[in-house]
């Protein structure tokens, strides 16, 4: 049948959708019942991609080329703007996006591959790009711990970036690569509520934990920040003082901040969420999306979908800016270097 089932109301338990909205690039959808509140499983498919590191030249993202071991985030962050990259894929961004993870389990050997070609330019790796690195199923599968085993191996610099403390049980290959100043990790904090976090990001790591996970990266001697990310207007934005204290205290060196943005359905995903859980708040939060965008949910321009525009973005600049002047998290961060990059082996094939 023709269009788009109607979005649920409520999100099933331990989820961030409620639905799974039409994909854009299909022009036919089936109308079918969508989940109720009870759980629905997360599957894992083999992601068949013959190359996992991804480059980009866009004049706003930090990063020229990335590592990306999954596709799809079971953290299920309402607010997610990678959620429209499942679409592309010939899924949803919705329910979809957060249920049906790809798996790249050959990503290691992959990787291995790329960083030992001729062809390639040592250069710091975002790990990762889209969706979460340590996202729960990397608990089991381990894929993101190998890829690092090899970056360390190669001594080839990257960034981390997570809201997710399993990040620490990685702080082996991340002090053997630090120790070469060729490992950075952030740990993406959007508020200190656990309960509002849970709503948020339901399968993320509690704002406690991730700052516990500073605490042990800062302990182990590898430059650790914190990604106040993203902002939710006229929900986690006064809370910016106090997360930038927080991080301040678990040992952070260094701090950012992203604005919310609403890419395709993520828009209508959200709107939808606003309605479940802030419904006397729903067109607050709305009004001052649009007013961050130029009037839209969305503003896709280099240069201003990051920060957003007019007087409510340019308070959140100066506030956050105050404040990390204040808890000495302006300090200069440790660049990335790729002097210690080796091939292993190639020198002993010089003289073999």
């Amino acid at each position: 049948m023709d269009g788009a089932p109607d979005p649920s109301p409520h999100a099933p338990r331990g989820r961030g959708a409620g639905s799974n909205p039409a994909n854009r690039f299909e022009r036919i959808s089936i109308a079918a019942e969508e989940p109720g509140p009870d759980r629905v499983a997360t599957e894992l498919l083999r992601d068949s991609s013959r190359s996992v590191i991804a480059t980009n030249d866009s004049p706003d993202i930090p990063f020229d080329a990335s590592l990306n071991p999954y596709r799809g985030c079971e953290h299920g962050c309402i607010y997610c703007y990678a959620r429209p990259t499942h679409e592309y894929l010939g899924f949803s961004a919705g329910l979809d996006f957060e249920t049906r993870i790809l798996v790249k389990e050959d990503a290691p050997e992959l990787l291995r591959r790329e960083l030992a070609a001729a062809k390639w330019k040592p250069q710091a790796l975002a790990l990762s790009g889209v969706t979460d690195p340590y996202q729960p199923v990397e608990r089991k599968l381990e894929v993101t711990r190998r890829c690092l085993a090899v970056l360390a191996e190669f001594r080839n610099p990257v960034s981390v970036i997570t809201k997710n403390e399993l990040v620490t049980r990685d702080v082996d290959h991340l002090q053997a690569l630090a120790e070469h100043r060729a490992a950075a990790v952030f740990l993406s904090i959007t508020t200190l509520d656990g309960e509002l976090a849970r709503r948020l990001e339901p399968r993320a790591s509690h704002p406690r934990d991730r700052l516990k996970a500073v605490e042990r990266m800062a302990a182990a001697g590898i430059p650790v920040g914190v990604m106040v990310a993203p902002v939710v207007p006229a929900i986690t934005d006064a809370e910016i003082p106090r997360i930038l204290e927080a991080a301040a205290g678990a040992g952070a060196m260094t701090a950012g901040y992203v604005m919310m943005r609403l890419p395709g359905a993520v828009a209508g995903l959200f709107a939808d969420w606003l309605g479940e859980h802030f419904p006397d708040r729903k067109e607050k939060v709305l009004h001052r999306v649009r007013e961050l965008r130029g009037g839209r949910m969305n503003d896709p321009r280099f240069g201003s979908r990051m920060r957003g525009e007019g007087v409510f973005a340019e308070q959140i600049r100066a506030t956050f800016k105050t404040f990390r002047r204040r808890y000495g998290l302006d300090r200069p961060f440790p660049a990335l270097s790729t002097a210690a990059f080796r091939r292993p082996g190639e020198q002993m094939s010089l003289f073999g």
